[in-house]
Formats: structure tokens, C-alpha cells, sequence
């Protein structure tokens, strides 16, 4: 591998730019008029304009061709949790920089995510599909979208009485913003925290942890602020807490970047897999 095309742009490909040029590798940009005097363009070895979007797979994979590009990097955002277009990489003989496209489908699909994590002992909450198979949760709940994520398709319901309208609107918002309007409810754990756990794999299946970051203060179900180490845990339960990551990164056999999230109980200190991001996140340095 001798040159890397960016799929990305502004902070993150400048990040990803200069640490490949000081691997000696050589790198391509692309960018969208808007973007054509951004930093990152005049960085990278070479750039190529675009004439739709970062979200345009066959210009990228057309740009990577034109420049001899040996390799795709996603950075985050835009394509990177899309493994149809990290399949299609692969099927262009390029290099994918990123976990398999079969482990991006998985991971992306909360309900099969939670199957994995449960293979790997990791702790779940209980949680259903339908009204009849979350008969045996307490109240309150908490409707999610099996798809995407940023709080899109979440609802609290507080009684039985909420539940058949909240799922409706549940389904009608995971539709709209993702075009998938599959959900899944589970218990809602009022009084908890957001932890989150950075993970490294290789591709001879070693796999490492960075440590956690707290990750609780957030607005509308998106960070705010965050900090690490988490002052919250012990040495014991950040143990417990890094390992069950690495655990479950070894039952999916992941390569490359990744976070695991988990949802921790502020009073009883249990915790819970929520969902893995399979890329680099955005806010790694910390």
C-alpha cells in the first residue's frame, strides 16, 4: 500500500492525511466546490473534485481509480458505517481501511449487535420486538431504532397506556430518518451513565482496549462534553467494563478502530452492551 484515498473531509481528513504522510504514504482528497479551499485539499498529495457529494460511492471509487489509489480511508461520518460501499471497495480490489464489510453490516443493526454481544457474555438488557414479547419488563421503557442512531426513534414510555401510540411515532421517525422503521424496546435505566470503550484489532485477531470515556453529559442524546478516565468507576469495574469490549471484539473477530458503548447504572453499578461504532470516532482523541 502506497497511497490512500480520503473518503472524507475538513478536520478528520487532515488528521488522516498527515499521519499517513508520516508513514511515507502518499494521499488523495476529494472534495465538493464548497470545499475546494479547505486545508485538507491543499494537505493531501493530490485531490480530485467531486461533482455530487461524500456520499456518492462510484465518484469515490472513481476518483480512487483515476489517482491509482491503493486504499480507501472512511474517517467518520459520510460512508463509513456503509459496508454496501465498503463492499464495493473490496469488489474494486481495493484496500477497505476498516473492519470487514460483513462485521460493519452486523454491528450497524442493533437487534443482530445485541445477538453478538450476549454470544460474547457480555450483558444485555431485556428486550423485545413487539408489545407481546415485553410483557414481562417494568415500566418505564425505552423504544429504539434497530437502525442509526443520534436519539432519532427514541421514546420513553412511562405506562402501558403510552406504549402502542409511542411505538407508532417510533417507527414513523426510525423510517423517515433512516428508511428502516424496525425498533426494539427495552428497559429504561432512569438514573445512568453513557461509558464508552475505544478498541484496536489486528488482523491476526489481537485485539486491545484504550481505555474508557465518560461520555454522560449530553443534550437530546448527543454528547456534549467528554472526559477520560471515567471518575465514576473503579479499578474493579473499569476492569469488568474494558474486558467485556474486548470480549465482544473478539467474538466478531474485528479489525481495525472501533468504540463499544455501554449504558451503566449509577446506583446498582451494573451495566449494559448498548451499541459499537465501527469506525474511527470522532471524538478518539480523548
Amino acid at each position: 500500500m502506497s497511497k490512500i484515498l480520503i473518503a472524507n473531509r475538513g478536520e478528520i481528513a487532515s488528521r488522516i492525511i498527515r499521519s499517513a504522510h508520516e508513514s511515507n504514504l502518499l494521499t488523495v482528497a476529494v472534495y465538493t466546490d464548497t470545499d475546494k479551499n479547505s486545508p485538507y485539499v491543499r494537505e493531501a498529495s493530490q485531490s480530485v473534485r467531486i461533482e455530487s457529494s461524500y456520499l456518492d460511492s462510484h465518484s469515490i471509487i472513481k476518483a480512487a481509480k483515476q489517482t491509482n489509489a491503493d486504499a480507501i480511508h472512511p474517517g467518520y461520518g459520510f460512508l463509513s458505517e456503509n459496508h454496501e460501499f465498503a463492499n464495493l471497495v473490496e469488489k474494486e480490489k481495493l484496500i477497505w481501511i476498516g473492519p470487514s464489510p460483513e462485521v460493519v453490516r452486523i454491528m450497524g443493526d442493533k437487534i443482530e449487535a445485541k445477538k453478538y454481544a450476549k454470544k460474547a457474555g457480555v450483558p444485555i438488557l431485556p428486550s423485545g420486538k413487539t408489545e407481546k414479547s415485553i410483557k414481562d419488563i417494568n415500566y418505564p421503557l425505552l423504544i429504539k431504532a434497530a437502525a442509526g442512531g443520534g436519539g432519532k426513534g427514541m421514546r420513553i414510555v412511562e405506562n402501558e397506556l403510552d406504549l402502542k401510540e409511542s411505538i407508532k411515532l417510533a417507527k414513523q421517525e426510525a423510517n423517515t430518518a433512516f428508511g428502516d422503521d424496525r425498533i426494539f424496546i427495552e428497559r429504561y435505566v432512569k438514573r445512568s451513565r453513557h461509558i464508552e470503550v475505544q478498541i484496536l484489532g489486528d488482523q491476526f485477531g489481537n485485539i486491545i482496549h484504550l481505555g474508557e470515556r465518560e461520555c454522560s453529559i449530553q443534550r437530546r442524546h448527543q454528547k456534549i462534553i467528554e472526559e477520560a478516565p471515567s471518575l465514576r468507576l473503579t479499578k474493579r469495574l473499569r476492569e469488568q467494563l474494558t474486558n467485556a469490549a474486548v470480549a465482544l471484539a473478539q467474538q466478531i473477530n474485528y479489525q481495525s478502530a472501533g468504540t463499544i458503548e455501554f449504558l451503566f447504572d449509577d446506583q446498582s453499578n451494573d451495566f449494559w452492551f448498548l451499541e459499537m461504532n465501527t469506525r474511527l470516532q470522532v471524538e478518539h482523541p480523548v
